[in-house]
């Protein structure tokens, strides 16, 4: 046996319905839609997004409270990674560069995952309180932008 040679025998084998294809595939005029009404017409079927059948939609029920947060999303860069590069100075510019960050013009935050041993100058929008006390200690400086 191969899968050349399986057959899935006469019951299994069904003809698709050509519909709207005319008087003789039975299936012609209204193309099994019916009368008019809703159901007669092409957008019924995906019909408008949110519809119920009449019922209040459940986008309306729901009271709208609070508010959306409109916060700002900073790109994060960790200590481990400043660690790593063998540079002295960052800045925006110098963390693009080296691939840290995706886009110059958002905002930088750096936060105290890892360690660091070295002295460098970190230019930046925003820094944790840790990872502050971690640069300052060994040596660094810190100036928010």
């Amino acid at each position: 046996m191969e899968l050349n040679t399986l057959n899935p025998g006469k019951a299994k084998v069904v003809k698709r319905k050509r519909i709207g294809r005319g008087p003789g595939s039975g299936w012609g005029t209204t193309a099994g839609r019916g009368q008019k009404g809703a159901g007669a017409r092409k957008s019924a079927k995906a019909g408008r997004v949110a519809f119920e059948g009449g019922q209040m939609p459940i986008h309306r029920r729901i009271p709208k409270r609070g508010f959306k947060h409109a916060g700002i999303e900073f790109q994060i860069v960790n200590l481990k990674r400043l660690a790593a590069a063998n540079v002295a100075e960052f800045d925006a510019k110098v963390l693009f560069d080296l691939g840290f960050i995706r886009n110059i013009d958002k905002p930088v935050k750096v936060l105290a995952f890892g360690a660091i041993d070295k002295a460098i100058n970190v230019k930046v929008n925003a820094i944790s309180e840790k990872a502050k006390a971690l640069i300052e200690a060994a040596g660094g400086k810190v100036e928010i932008v």
